[in-house]
Order: C-alpha cells, then sequence, then structure tokens
C-alpha cells in the first residue's frame, strides 16, 4: 500500500483533509452538581445489597478478537437501512468524492448519525433541492463503506480490512465513535506490518488514538531496524523530523531500560551465589559435610546428599586453600577467592564469638 503520509507534492491527503469538521464541534454544558445530601439522610434510604460476585473470573482469552457479527443492530432492521442506502429513494443529499462520482444519501439521516456532517450539510448549497458537499482526498469506496455505516451500523470485514486507515480517518473527524472503536480493534490485532506502522503511527497521533499510539510506538522499538528502512520513516523523518526524533529517543529509552535489567539480573545473580556460599561455608565450618568439617564433628562419609547447592565447589576450594603453598593474598587465584569469602563472612557474622568459621572475628 502506497504511504500514507504524504503525496508527491509534500502535502499530507489522508491526514489532513475533511478539515471542516473544527468549526462543528459544539460545546456542551455540564449540569450543576447537586448538594450532597446529610448523613441523616442518607441512613434513612434504604441502600439495596450489592450484586453477588462472578462464579468464574472471566479472562481475555475467552473473548474473541472481532465480533461475532459485524453489525451492531438486527438484521431485518440492518436490511431495511441498507435497501434504503443502496436504493437511494428520496435522497436530497449528493456527496462528491475525490474522483468527482456521487454517493447519494439523506441529509436526515447524516444529520442525526453524525453531527460534523450536519453541521456541513446545513452550510451546503442547495440546488435544484439537492444539497452538495465534498468529501476529497479519500477513495470513493471508503467514503461510501462510511455513509453505509452511518445507516446501518455494519460493515463488510474485507471492506474495513481495505480502508480501515480511512475509516478511522473519517470517524475520528465525523465523530462516529462506534466506527472508530471497530477500527482501532482492527488495526491494534491483525493489521500492523513494519511497512505500514509508521502511517498508522501518524494517523492515530491525529485521531486521538493513545491505545493504538502505544502499540505502534512498542512495535517500533522491537523492530527498529527494520521500520528505520521502510519508505514510511524516511518520509515522516524528512516532513515531521520532531516526530522521528521522538522514535528513536524512545528507542534509546527501551535500549537503557532493557541493559539496566540486565544489569540488575546479573547483580541478583552475583548476590544469590554469594549468599548461597555463605550459607554453605557455614555449614560445612559448622556442621560438615561427609568428609569435611570441625575436627569435633564425627563425620559420615555416607550420609545423604547436601541440601546446599554451592557446597560442592566450596568444598574443593577449602581443600585447596588447606593444601596451597602459596594462599597469602595476592598470590593464587583459588586463595584468593577464599581469602574473600573469609573475609566477606567475618564482616557479615551476627555471631563472632560463638562462630566456627576461621578468621570470623
Amino acid at each position: 500500500m502506497a504511504s500514507l503520509v504524504t503525496d508527491s507534492a509534500g502535502s499530507s491527503p489522508l491526514i489532513e483533509t475533511v478539515s471542516w469538521n473544527a468549526d462543528a464541534v459544539g460545546t456542551l454544558s455540564m449540569p450543576e452538581a447537586e448538594a450532597p445530601m446529610s448523613s441523616s439522610v442518607l441512613n434513612n434510604c434504604n441502600i439495596p445489597k450489592p450484586p453477588p460476585l462472578p462464579s468464574k473470573i472471566v479472562t481475555r482469552n475467552k473473548h474473541p478478537k472481532w465480533p461475532p457479527e459485524s453489525c451492531f443492530v438486527p438484521k431485518e432492521t440492518k436490511d431495511m437501512w441498507d435497501k434504503l442506502f443502496k436504493d437511494g429513494n428520496g435522497a436530497d443529499l449528493c456527496i462528491f468524492t475525490e474522483d468527482k462520482s456521487c454517493i447519494f444519501a439523506h441529509s436526515s439521516v447524516l444529520s442525526i448519525a453524525s453531527p460534523v456532517l450536519g453541521y456541513r450539510i446545513r452550510q451546503s448549497k442547495i440546488k435544484h433541492g439537492m444539497k452538495y458537499i465534498q468529501i476529497p482526498g479519500l477513495p470513493h469506496d471508503a467514503v461510501r463503506v462510511f455513509i453505509r455505516f452511518l445507516y446501518s451500523s455494519c460493515y463488510e470485514e474485507e471492506e474495513l480490512k481495505k480502508y480501515a486507515l480511512h475509516l478511522l480517518l473519517l470517524s475520528h473527524c465525523c465523530s462516529v465513535p462506534q466506527l472508530k472503536r471497530v477500527c482501532i480493534c482492527y488495526l491494534e490485532q491483525d493489521f500492523l506490518t513494519t511497512e505500514n506502522v509508521i502511517d498508522t503511527f501518524l494517523l492515530a497521533r491525529k485521531c486521538d488514538a493513545p491505545r493504538l499510539v502505544l502499540i505502534c510506538v512498542r512495535m517500533v522499538v522491537k523492530n527498529f531496524k527494520s521500520v528505520s528502512s521502510t519508505e514510511g520513516w524516511k518520509l515522516m523523518k524528512r516532513i515531521y523530523p520532531d516526530i522521528e526524533q521522538e522514535l528513536v529517543e524512545s528507542v534509546v529509552e527501551a535500549d537503557s531500560k532493557k541493559e539496566e535489567r540486565q544489569r540488575k539480573i546479573e547483580e541478583k545473580k552475583v548476590y544469590t551465589q554469594l549468599y548461597e556460599a555463605m550459607e554453605a561455608l557455614l555449614h560445612i565450618c559448622k556442621d560438615g559435610c561427609r568428609t569435611i568439617g570441625p575436627r569435633d564433628k564425627m563425620l559420615k562419609g555416607n550420609q545423604i546428599a547436601c541440601n546446599f547447592p554451592a557446597c560442592k565447589g566450596l568444598k574443593a576450594l577449602v581443600r585447596h586453600f588447606s593444601g596451597c603453598k602459596t594462599r597469602v593474598p595476592g598470590g593464587c587465584g583459588h586463595c584468593k577467592r577464599m581469602w574473600q569469602l573469609l573475609e566477606l563472612h567475618s564482616r557479615m557474622c551476627k555471631e563472632p564469638d560463638s562462630c566456627k568459621v576461621p578468621l570470623c572475628r
């Protein structure tokens, strides 16, 4: 699919079209909040019991990706409104699209379904009893799918897959939240690729779809090498350098977090090994383990296997340390590690007077 970021003249037909919706958005006044009731009134109210807890926990896996039907109304109603749209009987509105073709519709239906379109229709000129508006910059079939949805709340999945980005733009600009949710759901689940993620990301920013923006950013971070070599990225870099810089910073931040997580994992691994070594050292010096231990303990070479993970390696290190000729600090590497373990234990030991570990003071 050709990139939707810009055309050959440097403009952005998909993102910047249908600009007339901004003036159509009215302000809604909220009713004043009622005064809070007193505690005596609350005490006299018959508060119903809360509903019972659900018997089973509903997981996300039980919900299908798509709605079971591509329609939000009964079939009979759908057929009636679809017939009204396709036949065009009594239509009083002509919608011109990019290729100068016309889609006939009923102004009253569109005004009810979309307040933005209703405002545009009221501002349109009337000629021979017919109103005329234009929706430029978008394919004729995409506009037709959109108008059909305004009539019957229905769509064909193949048409949605083909015109998902166009329908998202139309549903946002014309304030049709039902269709917008359907488009976002499809784009989040089944649409994104390394080739179209930049187009989708830019459109999601324009259409106030923050979750879709986040999903696109995660995909860019995960596949940065592939995405940065696409035509969409190159066009974005030329036209929107500030947005390109934001994505690069997101990639750098993600790499830094990944390195930080890896560093913490390595630190935790080292701390775990040191803890196991300290436990094994105390076990050997206090209780003894099979063939090695304190002199006042009766060792049993045939006892069951030791439960301390580091015991086997530490026993070999202790045997080497006891017989090494160069066990002074800075001499043998194995002895140096033994000296470090003994020093670490002496710093951590809470019972130095009764401790049997060598050099524990």
